[in-house]
């Protein structure tokens, strides 16, 4: 009778590239929106599906490699997106999954010539289209010294001084975005600890300046998770066996 009940949750694809990784806030919403969490580690042999016929949607999440590396499970996930794309099934890549986007499509991921970085809150500006599908908050967290172009058919949605493009949209279900939302207190701690030598890197933030401000930004950063998640997967319709 337990069995007959059971509820079956539509499947979200998460794609982690570390062992401890972990998908943070934007996990926490989906599983709130009813949504199972299917987590895939391909860096450390987990297959990647050829259609996600079994999966409402998919998200790639960053990681301390690059989108240039030359690592079998980095080309794989670059060319995997076509997947999500060509099903048209909701995608979001952030950070390091919103380069691979870009590079799917044949854009370039590069760092700056100045060697300038992005690891702590920096300013965000919405683009006209960004600004028609939501409000944006003003600062963002960001861990990350390279960027992606706006490969042909990608929509630009944000900007910011440092490193232009920030976020964009394919179509009408995939975005890929720069800064991570995702992030909750624990994370910051262990970033900010485990990768402290990338706090010494040109234009990052001081360790202590990370979690002052996340107590004055990240409750603007927190409302708009919440209506981007709104916006890009709703919420789950859970059926029962018949």
């Amino acid at each position: 009778m337990l069995e007959r009940n059971k509820q079956h949750k539509p499947k979200i694809l998460v794609v982690l590239h570390q062992e401890t990784s972990n998908p943070g806030r934007v996990g926490q919403q989906l599983v709130k929106r009813g949504f199972e969490l299917d987590i895939r580690r391909p860096r450390f042999g987990d297959p990647l599906p050829e259609t996600l016929d079994a999966h409402t949607g998919s998200v790639i999440f960053g990681g301390p490699m690059s989108a240039n590396d030359s690592d079998d499970f980095v080309k794989q996930e670059i060319d995997w997106i076509s997947v999500p794309l060509k099903e048209n099934k909701p995608f979001l890549g952030i950070c390091l999954g919103a380069q691979m986007l870009s590079k799917n499509l044949g854009g370039n991921v590069t760092g700056r010539d100045d060697g300038l970085v992005e690891i702590g809150y920096y300013p965000l500006k919405a683009t006209q289209a960004g600004s028609s599908l939501m409000n944006w908050p003003t600062q963002v967290y960001q861990w990350h010294r390279e960027g992606f172009s706006i490969p042909t058919g990608a929509e630009l949605l944000a900007s910011s001084p440092t490193y232009e493009n920030q976020a964009i949209r394919v179509g009408q279900n995939a975005f890929g975005i720069q800064f991570h939302p995702e992030l909750t207190y624990a994370m910051m701690n262990r970033w900010t600890t485990k990768a402290a030598s990338r706090l010494v890197l040109p234009g990052a933030k001081k360790r202590k300046e990370h979690f002052t401000e996340r107590f004055v930004y990240d409750p603007a950063v927190l409302h708009w998770l919440e209506t981007f998640m709104d916006n890009w997967i709703g919420r789950a319709a859970i059926a029962l066996p018949q």
